[in-house]
């Protein structure tokens, strides 16, 4: 069958069998291998992403039900060669390890900045209980999350202009 969706503000068409997970697709077909493909049941939420602004875990999702929607991968969190604040939270605050569950962990906390741009600690874990990390014993994710928040919260640069990151770094801890 063929499927045409909108992959990081790209269109994209392919020829796809009908019975091909979104993970998958997104892999193998478009080379976007920043989606994890873990556990195959959604238990681990490394290949969350989002359809059509909606957090999903791709591994249970059809490509065909992407059809005619619009995908977005950790790929397209940046703009440009600006890290979008999140991704720089877990860089500035440790918040990966292995950088496994990491893509998931930034698709999800951005989707909570989004409805959320002030979340308490335990709303961020909250969010996050979906996803599971082996590394970290999320308190680096949590206040990766919480330097994202702050970070927009005071309209500090984007990357590349680190002035304001020490400051706000030591606003969170």
């Amino acid at each position: 069958m063929r499927v045409t969706m909108t992959v990081n503000g790209e269109e994209v068409t392919r020829e796809i069998e009908s019975r091909l997970l979104l993970v998958h697709f997104l892999r193998d077909h478009l080379s976007l291998t920043g989606t994890h493909w873990g556990c195959d049941t959604s238990n681990c939420g490394a290949c969350t992403v989002w359809m059509d602004e909606e957090p999903v875990k791709s591994c249970t999702v059809l490509a065909a039900m992407a059809d005619g929607r619009t995908v977005r991968t950790v790929e397209g969190l940046a703009k440009g060669a600006d890290l979008d604040p999140v991704q720089e939270g877990f860089m500035q605050c440790h918040g990966l390890q292995c950088g496994f569950c990491t893509p998931g962990m930034m698709m999800t906390a951005r989707a909570l900045l989004d409805r959320n741009p002030d979340p308490s600690e335990e709303q961020i874990r909250e969010a996050i209980s979906g996803q599971i990390c082996r590394c970290t014993g999320y308190s680096s994710i949590v206040r990766s999350v919480r330097w994202a928040a702050e970070h927009e919260a005071n309209g500090c640069p984007a990357h590349g202009s680190n002035e304001d990151s020490t400051q706000v770094e030591e606003e969170v801890r």
